[in-house]
């Protein structure tokens, strides 16, 4: 039996930079903030990871009683969800649907299986390959192990210190945060083997129901999103947020579908279909 095809190297180059950087900030603090000292920084930060652990297992627990796993309530997703998994190698998962009008996915959990939560609003607006890019995104989290370090970074990032240390290390998380972002969606364009669709989700995922009423629609939905990291205001925001701007993860896609290192492994996870 040929031996899988098996990479984590599309993981965004500044991830691991930007998480280095994250730690020694929240070290820093600890060590220079006269509100904390470090026994208690660490009392805290354990604090931290235990009440997300138990948080996750309470979520998780929930929703196998009140959600439906995916495959049960939408079985032509099997395909999709074997698919994306076989080419991105990721870990078993609980995949489930939950009824909401907002578009949205997102997973979670520090203990395999870990879960990814797609709402029902997802499967009206998009086609099979913007779903499959999704869902690769959210096993790409999976993957590269963000959901498990969210939870330890997090932990570090509540300990008790100034105003002003705070808000440093609130930046910092989410500079990782928006780093992984870039990570994941590397991740669902290699799980659904097309950047064109890629970026069509995210348009959809900004924009909502109005863009898919036809294809002037979702230009004229690209072209205000567009226009959203023209104002300053717009880039301030963005330093408090756990999501690039729709517009840089556009720019993205398209900067790494072009690379070499793209075709390199989409050609190498092909490979694990056959």
């Amino acid at each position: 039996m040929a031996r899988r095809f098996d990479t984590t190297s599309y993981r965004y180059a500044n991830e691991h930079l930007i998480l280095g950087v994250t730690l020694l900030l929240v070290f820093g603090v600890i060590a220079l903030t006269a509100g904390a000292t470090v026994c208690l920084s660490a009392v805290f930060v354990v604090a931290g990871v235990v009440m997300g652990y138990f948080s996750s297992r309470a979520h998780h627990q929930q929703l196998l009683q009140t959600a439906r796993r995916a495959e049960e309530a939408a079985p032509e997703l099997r395909p999709v969800l074997q698919e994306a998994a076989e080419r991105l190698q990721v870990e078993p998962v609980d995949v489930f649907i939950v009824p909401s009008r907002v578009v949205n996915a997102y997973t979670f959990g520090i203990t395999s299986p870990k879960a990814i939560v797609l709402h029902s609003a997802l499967f009206q607006l998009m086609d099979r390959d913007e779903l499959q890019f999704i869902i690769g995104h959210e096993m790409g989290h999976v993957r590269l192990g963000h959901t498990w370090l969210n939870t330890l970074v997090g932990g570090m990032a509540g300990i008790p210190s100034s105003t002003g240390a705070l808000l440093l290390m609130e930046v910092a998380f989410r500079w990782w945060n928006r780093a992984c972002e870039y990570s994941a969606d590397r991740a669902g364009m290699l799980a659904c083997a097309n950047p064109r669709k890629a970026i069509s989700a995210l348009i959809k995922i900004e924009a909502g129901p109005a863009a898919i009423h036809s294809q002037a629609a979702l230009e004229n939905a690209l072209a205000r999103i567009e226009s959203e990291d023209d104002s300053l205001s717009g880039n301030l925001g963005e330093l408090l947020a756990t999501h690039p701007m729709i517009i840089k993860r556009i720019n993205h896609i398209r900067q790494y579908a072009n690379s070499e290192q793209y075709r390199r492994l989409q050609a190498g996870m092909n490979q694990n279909l056959m």
